[in-house]
């Protein structure tokens, strides 16, 4: 009997209530694909090249999500993504790899006792449309962080620079455009001329923002959002919220790692004149998220 067109198999599994962790970039996805790694029967990929160049694209031009094939490119993806296989870990990302302790080619799990799936790749914040398509049934977690961490972060971070060489917005970037954080195509001169701590700032706010839609379109059911301050100073209630929302046991362990950037931490990490620029152009979200005092 063939299976209802929703239902993927993999490993001789069906994905059911996948999980999907969103947020901007450094707002602590990394941290918690870390923590649903260890938690029992979860298989969570983070970057897989297959699944980055799809969901790169739907970043970079929004109408491809809206095309008819979109879905099953997105279920393909992270079929590959999610594959078990003997060397299946040598094709994940440094993160990915470190999180699952993996020192060879994988895997990082055996195929047997995994009962659910899960993936924290860059990014997948722009890709929830066709997700909430290609998996009726999954459950998204977002994570909400300073704004100055974040970009504390980004600008610490090679892989978040390379998307601000101007040469990364070419022709065929349609505008709006929510992954850049510019609104209209006429603002392009002027975000070519912004400091990278500016550009920044544009990335974290255009994704507070549609955060801010899916909490309004998405039922508590389906999406839970969480801080990345209450993550790493409360972790036991944090994960007692996060267990009770995906009905599953999460490993708490890897919030306690030292080595977890504490919330604050822009403060010694970002120039005087980042800062300013980052509060100047982030100023209505940081103070509706009470990050920033209202004056």
């Amino acid at each position: 009997m063939r299976l209802p067109p929703h239902i993927l198999v993999v490993n001789g599994i069906k994905v059911r209530r996948p999980v999907f962790l969103l947020g901007a970039p450094h707002s602590g996805t990394d941290l918690l694909a870390r923590a649903l790694k260890r938690s029992p029967g979860f298989h969570v990929t983070m970057g897989r090249a297959s699944l980055a160049h799809v969901v790169y694209a739907f970043a970079r031009k929004p109408s491809l999500a809206a095309t008819s094939g979109a879905v099953r490119v997105m279920r393909d993806a992270l079929a590959e993504a999610w594959q078990v296989l003997p060397r299946s870990c040598g094709q994940c990302a440094e993160p990915c790899r470190d999180a699952g302790g993996v020192t060879g080619a994988g895997p990082c799990v055996n195929a047997g006792d995994v009962t659910r799936f899960g993936d924290g790749s860059p990014d997948l914040l722009y890709s929830v449309p066709v997700l909430l398509q290609a998996f009726p049934d999954a459950r998204f977690v977002q994570l909400i962080r300073d704004g100055r961490d974040a970009v504390a972060g980004m600008l610490a971070d090679p892989a978040c620079l390379t998307w601000f060489k101007p040469a990364m917005v070419t022709g065929q970037t349609e505008f709006p455009n929510a992954f850049f954080g510019i609104s209209k195509d006429e603002h392009l001169d002027r975000w070519r001329e912004m400091p990278d701590s500016g550009k920044s700032a544009l990335r974290w706010r255009s994704a507070v923002r549609v955060s801010a839609e899916l909490r309004r379109t998405l039922p508590e059911e389906r999406l839970l959002t969480l801080r990345y301050e209450d993550l790493v100073l409360r972790p036991p209630q944090s994960v007692a919220t996060l267990t009770e929302f995906l009905q599953t046991r999460v490993s708490k362990v890897v919030l306690y790692d030292p080595a977890v950037p504490m919330p604050g931490a822009w403060r010694s990490r970002l120039t005087r004149d980042d800062v300013k620029l980052v509060e100047k152009v982030a100023r209505e979200e940081l103070k509706r998220l009470g990050y920033l005092r209202k004056k």
